[in-house]
């Protein structure tokens, strides 16, 4: 993976922080280092560690920075429109048209206020929320080790690493244990790099500093000790990520909102040149042409939808966290609602994640406590990443009375995925020593030579036997690993790989982890949104297929990572869409899927919460984890649950649902009035002998619709809309325009007919008339548009309900107000007033039949 795509996930700013040794430390023995840094092998003071944080600062890539009130204020300014607004503003104060000028100015100040609450409240929620997700790592702290929260350390802490690790500063290595770092992200290479104590030339590259890691890169395997030599923006990735302030990539709903944006934006640009040139060339005032020029393109473009974005994500973000989903990227939600196709591992999601030891068995098949406690010093022992398996082997060792006391380590051999075992040296009271593997029964049984406490020798028919046992075990349902053991010489060396080889098999360990209760019911819920459930995992295909079929997951074949391996990627396109389960696979092979199912049009979303998922998390759409997982796989996701549960997050996906139907519902609202309204006016200023709108009435006009329109985001949603997967059709939003937006227009023209030969109103009526009813249209249309319902039965938000018709009052009594003068506005004869009432109640009939019609043809057109 490059460090583009790695760091636009992360979004980061970096806090400066000086260096403290000098370049080339990889060239300096550690003793030196230690003695440069003040340092200590057993870690720092509390005390000294406090005062160099700070005097260093952090050591945190912020996800983002804190938003400050002044800051998101001085935001709402930027828009181009509301520069040239205060400018035209300005320009009316040096003609004297004072009124005029205060009465822009108070809108805009008005709108500008509006967005700015509305921000700042979102903003701070999410900052909230994103603070519950914190990587932690275990250093030396005063003699003993201490889990603390990464932007902690500082240099001259010493600090643990093990398997899954996110390495989280700069440092050199002082104790290494097979240990092996994916720093792909840095130095773009395929494999995991080995990592050992020493010395290295000073002119080494990055990728040749064997014994240095490096912050933001994470251990593959094995396990080390390192001295934190570089933090924050000294670090390697701290520099470069400096230079790049990327964004991350946008999301498809974001790209649909910015074309959508854009083609309005161009729309608004023609009206704006052509109204004001014909305008001023009919001799109308100049200033007043500008200005409504101006504010027609106010009412046109929709300033509010980056705010509505932001306040409807934050809105979905919080209802999330209560439901235990913590987004740790916004803008993935919408990814979330959009999500068709689920990729997960099978323990913990569709098993209770609660795994016993059923038995320990040994090669015949019998109960074997000598089996139980090989198994026992091996769990006992090992120093890697904390599993379920270790942990119900030492639960059943200690009830059945097996105790290790009698046996000290001496080395260990760490697991990674390749060998898929894991080794300890141990010696008894005696000390003699004994080499113990356990791990994926063939791995194990490759590496073997013997069977039994009688070391007999291993030949066909005893593998015959041993792989029979096991076919049908994990037809069963059990997960069963392999343990064996072979005596090693004393030697003052370490023990590598090299020793595995020569073993004497000792039998089975069989796990059983059964289907969770209710995960039947849940993946029937999932289906029936439109989500496909496909599992991926590295255990055997019969253990897979069992629980699949437990679950009542539909299985018709079974893809190996053997057969992954043999496959091109164009057959592995057609094949992984037709394939609901993938066993014995390896972490490259998940991310090889998950490709090819991007390839073939699919969102794809894959949970997982162990090293090796880290990749697929990365390449999946919606990367999801959990709260217990690796820090590697934590940072990886764009959310995490509070537990690993396929219910939750079936909440989560209706939640980014209902968020995007809620962003959406502002856009449909936009393109159905605003676009009508204001091409009406701009065709009614051509041929009217006056502006039919003051600019303050169409900005007073665009001020009070937007009230409303805030309260969009906490607004009911329609079980259509969650019933299926949503994704931004442009098609769609270009049909709806055209068609709502001519319908508006429609009404408009008979409006300024009414006004102009049936009710044959003053200048100053046609405009308090035109402008009560295009208020009026755009507030109920809200509530029209926003479902596929007929309106009245789908019952809207409480918010969106009260603040519509409180803004309805406002506008209805607006004209009549003392003050009201000010707006170049005139109290209304009765019968123009019903007259305008009864045009909008007739326009809300029309939507209603059109919108019938518009989702019928929409329906029928799909394949």
């Amino acid at each position: 993976m490059s460090l583009f795509t790695w760091w636009s996930r992360r979004r980061a700013a970096v806090l400066p922080v000086a260096p403290v040794v000098s370049d080339a430390y990889w060239s300096r023995p550690a003793e030196a280092l230690l003695k440069e840094l003040a340092g200590d092998p057993h870690g720092l003071s509390q005390h000294e560690a406090a005062a160099r944080l700070k005097q260093y600062g952090p050591n945190s890539l912020k996800a983002v920075k804190h938003a400050t009130a002044l800051g998101l204020f001085v935001n709402q300014f930027r828009s181009p429109l509301v520069l040239i607004l205060m400018a035209a503003s300005l320009i009316s104060l040096l003609a004297a048209e004072w009124v005029d000028a205060a009465v822009v100015l108070a809108i805009v100040l008005g709108s500008t206020l509006l967005g700015f609450t509305q921000e700042y409240v979102a903003s701070h929620a999410i900052e909230k929320l994103r603070s519950k997700v914190v990587v932690h790592t275990l250093a030396w702290r005063d003699g003993q080790t201490r889990e603390l929260p990464a932007d902690r350390l500082v240099p001259g802490d010493v600090v643990q690493l093990s398997a899954g690790s996110l390495i989280p500063a700069d440092g050199l290595v002082l104790v290494a244990n097979d240990c092996f770092v994916n720093q792909a992200v840095l130095t773009g290479e395929t494999f995991p790099a080995e990592k050992t104590s020493g010395v290295v030339a000073a002119t080494a590259g990055l990728a040749e500093r064997s014994n240095c890691v490096f912050m933001g890169t994470s251990v593959s395997s094995g396990s080390a000790q390192v001295l934190i030599v570089r933090t924050g923006q000294a670090s390697v990735f701290g520099q470069i990520a400096g230079k790049l302030a990327l964004r991350p990539p946008l999301t498809e709903f974001e790209r649909g909102l910015q074309r959508f944006g854009n083609l309005l934006t161009r729309i608004m640009l023609v009206m704006v040149v052509v109204v004001l040139a014909i305008n001023i060339l009919l001799a109308k005032p100049a200033i007043d042409s500008l200005l409504f020029a101006l504010a027609l393109a106010v009412g046109l473009t929709p300033e509010l939808l980056p705010a509505i974005v932001s306040i409807t994500l934050s809105h979905g973000a919080k209802r999330m966290a209560r439901k235990g989903v913590i987004v740790r990227r916004l803008n993935s939600i919408e990814n979330l609602g959009s999500m068709d196709v689920l990729c997960t591992d099978k323990t913990g999601t569709l098993t209770a994640g609660v795994v016993e030891l059923d038995a320990a068995l040994d090669a015949a098949g019998q109960a074997s406590p000598a089996v139980l406690q090989l198994a026992a010093l091996n769990a006992q022992f090992q120093t890697g990443l904390v599993n379920p398996l270790d942990e119900a082997v030492l639960a059943a060792s200690h009830q059945a009375g097996v105790e290790g006391a009698a046996w000290s380590k001496i080395d260990e051999i760490p697991y990674d995925f390749v060998r898929k075992c894991l080794s300890v040296v141990v010696a008894d009271a005696s000390g003699a020593r004994q080499l113990i593997t356990k791990g994926a029964l063939d791995k194990v049984l490759d590496r073997c030579v013997s069977v039994g406490e009688q070391s007999v020798v291993l030949d066909a028919s005893w593998r015959g036997q041993i792989e029979a046992r096991y076919d049908e075990w994990s037809a069963q349902g059990y997960r069963v690993l392999g343990v064996a053991t072979r005596p090693v010489e004393l030697r003052q060396t370490r023990y590598t790989r090299a020793d595995e080889c020569g073993l004497c098999f000792a039998g089975f360990l069989l796990f059983l982890d059964p289907p969770k209760a209710d995960v039947r019911q849940t993946l029937v819920d999932l289906a029936r949104r439109g989500v496909a459930l496909k599992i991926i995992t590295g255990d055997n295909r019969k253990v897979a297929r069992h629980v699949a079929e437990a679950v009542g997951l539909p299985v018709e074949h079974v893809l190996t990572g053997g057969e992954l391996g043999e496959m091109g990627d164009e057959a592995l396109l057609h094949a992984a869409g037709l394939c609901t389960l993938f066993a014995e696979v390896d972490p490259n092979q998940k991310e090889r899927i998950i490709l090819a199912l991007q390839k073939t049009g699919h969102v794809v979303g894959y949970m997982g919460d162990g090293i090796n998922d880290a990749l697929a998390l990365h390449r999946a759409d919606v990367g999801i984890s959990v709260d217990t997982a690796v820090d590697v796989a934590k940072d990886a996701a764009d959310f995490v649950l509070s537990r690993k549960d396929l219910a939750i997050l079936r909440q989560g996906i209706d939640e980014g649902r209902m968020t995007f139907a809620n962003t959406l519902k502002y856009v449909l609202t936009t393109i159905s009035a605003n676009f009508g309204n204001m091409f009406s006016m701009a065709t009614a200023s051509i041929f009217l002998p006056f502006l039919p709108l003051l600019a303050s009435q169409i900005l007073l006009n665009n001020f009070l619709s937007d009230i409303p329109a805030t309260a969009i985001a906490s607004d009911r949603v329609d079980e259509e809309w969650v019933a299926q997967p949503r994704r931004w059709d442009t098609v769609f939003i270009r049909d709806y325009m055209v068609l709502f937006g001519l319908l508006s227009s429609l009404f408009d023209f008979l409006t300024f007919g009414a006004l102009l030969w049936l009710f044959r109103s003053t200048p100053e009526e046609f405009r308090t008339g035109w402008f009560l009813e295009s208020l009026l249209t755009e507030l109920v249309i809200a509530l029209v548009v926003r479902t596929r319902r007929p309106f009245y039965r789908s019952r809207p938000g409480n918010w969106l309900l009260i603040s519509t018709l409180l803004v309805v009052a406002v506008a209805l009594v607006l004209p009549y107000l003392p003050w009201s003068s000010i707006f170049g506005f005139v109290p209304l004869p009765a019968p123009l007033l019903l007259g305008m009432i009864g045009l909008t109640l007739a326009y809300v009939l029309a939507v209603e039949l059109a919108k019938k019609s518009f989702y019928a043809r929409v329906v029928k057109g799909r394949p």
